[in-house]
């Protein structure tokens, strides 16, 4: 079951929620950094321009930029369409002793209600993504 918690800032929530992931950090992070690797989960499909990046979902465009990553860790993306400082985050955790791997996800809702229908697609996107994993 993820754990999450959630944190009001501004005029929105910020949440987070966490997976366990059965793969590598490495294997892990091509999936969350690339254009094709997000293809494979998050968009129908995905295209990049230096830090710009294109997400397309049933025909209709979202455009992100890339603030900040680290290779094999995270990656830090703010949509375009956002006038104020939220994010999303994709963070590959690694537990220390038992080397288990988790995806810690931090996101901004406009509402309460708005934070339980991100989780539920964060949890159905990331569903997918450990389908494309083999990790169940």
């Amino acid at each position: 079951m993820p754990l999450y918690t959630i944190t009001i800032m501004s005029d929105k929530i910020k949440f987070e929620i966490e997976f366990v992931i059965q793969s590598s950090p490495q294997m892990l992070y091509q999936y969350l950094a690339t254009p094709s690797g997000l293809a494979e989960w998050f968009a129908d499909n995905v295209n990049s321009r230096g830090e710009k990046f294109t997400f397309i979902w049933d025909g209709s465009e979202e455009e992100a930029t890339l603030l900040k990553r680290k290779s094999d860790e995270f990656v830090k993306f703010s949509w375009d369409e956002n006038d104020d400082d939220s994010f999303f985050e994709m963070k590959i955790i690694v537990d220390e002793i038992t080397k288990d791997v988790s995806l810690f996800i931090t996101d901004f809702a406009d509402d309460e209600e708005e934070v339980e229908e991100s989780k539920m697609l964060w949890r159905n996107q990331v569903s997918d993504l450990k389908q494309v994993l083999g990790s169940t």
